[in-house]
């Protein structure tokens, strides 16, 4: 297990191609002026230890030196030793809407990326509850089980997208039940299984796949991205909207959000729908949901004793940059015998 102390450091690495641009206008503005005294040929007599490649290799040399020193100011910490803990929480299950649907933008910026933040946020304001991820369209994908690893969670959440299913449509009854795969028969906590979507279900048996799952043990939250009035659904390209989706008729499509679908899933599943407007209003009404559920104490593995892992590459850093200092941009004498690089 790695951490990344001082992630702010990785933009000292735009350093990196402004030397490289600054490399190329010099060597650009030295070709020019030497072209002004004589041409390429009359250079090779003049200017007999002059070398195309050395001028190239220090430049390599000194960006590899850079690279490592970030990585040093970053700090990687490396986890080397597992120790199990007990913690008390409940098994959270997030399903989240990825229809195209979802790219509408009647809720800043759109109904997805809200989705994320709303989960985002949920997960940062959880304390030692297990969690998964779901996401869902005309089918229902796994994206990651049930685990105490919150960081992993919100990685997985930031690469939904759209075209990650490809085939459309609304499927939340498949969501549900994929969901109950994901809590451990043999696990005694509570489980509770949050979906995230606009409403528009295409299914007629989600309420009864719902009070299936409740009857399971599962409750069911719902949490409704979108607003009744709708809107259309952009099809971008290179992020500027070429058109907007339309029908077989060829009229625009309108999506709108369809609460009484998600009231009915909450009731049938014995939990509540909220609405995802505001989002500290969405935590507030999660966790008092949520407080009134009997915790459940299990145990988890997590390192421990990490260890900072710096030094390794400031040694590298520093070997690269000293290393430039001793190159010449003249060719070296026995190189020059060998002609290796045609010079």
């Amino acid at each position: 297990m790695y951490l990344l102390e001082e992630k702010q450091y990785f933009w000292m690495l735009l350093i990196i191609p402004m030397l490289v641009v600054l490399f190329l206008i010099l060597s650009a503005w030295r070709y020019r002026a030497q072209r002004k005294y004589a041409e390429s040929q009359m250079l090779d007599h003049l200017i007999p230890n002059r070398s195309w490649f050395k001028p190239i290799l220090k430049l390599v040399t000194i960006c590899f030196g850079i690279a490592f020193c970030v990585f040093a100011l970053v700090n990687l910490k490396a986890g080397t030793k597992l120790e199990t803990v007990k913690r008390e929480g409940v098994d959270i299950v997030f399903a989240v809407d990825v229809s195209k649907s979802m790219l509408a933008e009647d809720i800043a910026p759109n109904r997805l990326e809200k989705s994320q933040q709303l989960v985002t946020q949920i997960i940062n304001n959880l304390a030692s509850d297990r969690i998964g991820l779901i996401a869902y369209a005309g089918s229902a994908v796994p994206q990651l089980p049930i685990t105490t690893d919150y960081g992993s969670a919100k990685m997985f959440l930031q690469s939904l997208n759209t075209e990650l299913i490809s085939s459309q449509g609304t499927a939340i009854s498949e969501a549900i039940q994929l969901a109950e795969s994901y809590y451990g028969e043999e696990s005694e906590a509570a489980k509770v299984l949050v979906i995230i979507s606009d409403g528009e279900d295409h299914e007629g048996e989600t309420a009864s796949v719902a009070e299936a799952a409740a009857e399971k043990g599962i409750r069911i939250i719902t949490i409704g991205v979108g607003t009744p009035k709708g809107g259309t659904i952009p099809i971008k390209r290179n992020g500027i909207v070429k058109e907007f989706k339309k029908d077989r008729e060829g009229k625009t499509v309108i999506t709108k959000l369809v609460q009484e679908n998600l009231t009915e899933i909450a009731e049938a599943g014995n939990g509540v729908y909220i609405d995802g407007t505001i989002t500290a209003n969405v935590i507030e009404e999660l966790k008092t949901e949520l407080s009134g559920i009997d915790k459940t104490e299990f145990e988890s593995q997590q390192y421990a004793d990490f260890e900072s892992q710096y030094q390794w590459f400031l040694a590298f850093g520093l070997f690269f940059i000293v290393l430039d200092v001793f190159y010449l941009e003249r060719k070296t004498g026995w190189v020059r015998k060998l002609n290796l690089f045609n010079e």
